[in-house]
């Protein structure tokens, strides 16, 4: 059974405390036996049956629960680096998508890529986020658009599990925006959504959610209850997508639904934080999106101080966040969310964890949670966060074994 020690700080980040508490050990030790955790505590408390186990020195590092990301759109052909020119110079997502950008040009991209080339793309993509700490990532179809394309960007991520280490999470994500070819006919979507794409998927187990996008120039609170009550019947969770152009009810809509999470929530109203509090939904702040689109940031704050469990992701994508660095995502949701560290990291491993119903498997350090964590070259998470260095993950370990 392999013991860790010499760990200088082992945040185990237990649910209990609430946003803040993250409860550091000094002078660690972690053991694990295949993919589980035996037992974490100080060095000094170690029960007597591990002190003859396979030592692995930590060599001072920090020890933190494996990062998760809980939002992130994988699987994708093409990019849009173009874009991120018009936007310097001022352009607008409207005017974007009117010069054949935006979403749809990543689903003429999609459609037009076979499963193997997106499937080839996206495990690249995965072994570099695996490098920075990621242990479980959360992935979403919705550059398909029509029943073949979105049941290959989520056969996609079944072939991902079956090759990965890492804990991959499928979503389906049909109701991303309306597809060219129904653009003067919304009913005509919302019927193939409903009625063929949430049935396939259910038939082949493809997804564990469904999400919707529910803004003004996407999908109408109406539309999306249809269509996420249709998925709780399949057996697809609710999540949404949500209040991040406007303040539409999107929030309201994912108390409603009993949605495990809503995501964005830049424009969330008072009566939107209420009620998501009231109901146990996680807020998923999207700071990435934010720093590329050039929009406000999401006030964590007032969600915690509202009682609302906040998580942090990446949003990656190729569009509105090209960036799959969720240590960045971290420190953004310190320097413009108003989250101290410790806050930031219960935010990108236990509520994370919990933003994909995850949180008994994962996202902390105790005995029986998957032995998923990442060792540290800092001397605390404050300067960790504070000092933003991507390399400072020394090494990852996923399920009890070691990345290389």
């Amino acid at each position: 059974m392999p013991l860790l020690k010499n760990i200088s700080i082992l945040y185990t980040c237990r649910p209990d405390g609430g946003q803040a508490s993250v409860h550091p050990v000094k002078n660690a030790a972690l053991a694990w036996s295949g993919e589980n955790i035996e037992w974490a505590g100080s060095e000094s408390d170690l029960p007597e049956k591990y002190q003859q186990d396979e030592i692995v020195d930590a060599e001072g590092a920090v020890v933190v629960p494996g990062f998760i990301d809980c939002h992130t759109h994988l699987c994708f052909g093409g990019w849009r680096s173009d874009e991120f020119e018009m936007r310097v110079q001022g352009e607008s997502y409207l005017d974007i998508a009117k010069a054949g950008g935006g979403i749809l040009s990543t689903v003429k991209a999609t459609r037009k890529a076979t499963e193997d080339e997106l499937f080839e793309k996206a495990s690249e993509l995965l072994q570099k986020i695996s490098k920075m700490g990621v242990t479980t990532i959360e992935c979403k179809s919705g550059y398909g658009l029509s029943l073949e394309d979105e049941l290959k960007q989520l056969r996609v991520y079944k072939h991902l599990k079956k090759e990965s280490k890492l804990t991959i999470v499928p979503t389906f994500l049909g109701a991303h925006t309306l597809p060219p070819e129904f653009k003067n006919n919304r009913v005509a979507y919302i019927d193939l959504v409903v009625n063929e794409m949430i049935p396939a998927v259910a038939n082949e187990n493809l997804a564990d959610f469904c999400d919707v996008f529910v803004e003004d120039a996407a999908f109408t609170i109406e539309e999306a209850r249809q269509i996420l009550e249709t998925g709780k019947q399949h057996g697809l969770q609710p999540k949404l997508h949500a209040d991040q152009l406007t303040s539409g009810g999107g929030a309201e809509l994912a108390a409603e639904v009993q949605a495990v999470s809503a995501d964005h929530l830049e424009q969330i109203s008072e009566i939107g934080i209420q009620k998501i509090a009231e109901t146990g939904v996680v807020g998923v702040t999207l700071p990435i999106a934010s720093l590329y689109t050039q929009q406000p940031y999401l006030n964590c704050r007032r969600l915690v101080d509202g009682g609302v469990e906040v998580a942090v992701a990446t949003d990656f994508n190729p569009g509105s966040a090209p960036s799959f660095d969720l240590q960045l995502a971290m420190m953004l949701t310190c320097n413009h969310g108003r989250l101290t560290p410790s806050e930031s990291l219960k935010a990108g491993t236990y509520y994370a964890a919990k933003a994909l119903n995850l949180h008994d498997k994962t996202g902390s350090l105790e005995k029986g949670k998957q032995a998923d964590f990442v060792l540290l070259d800092v001397p605390d998470i404050n300067f960790w966060l504070y000092h933003f260095n991507r390399s400072a993950v020394k090494s990852c370990y996923v399920k009890g074994e070691r990345l290389k």
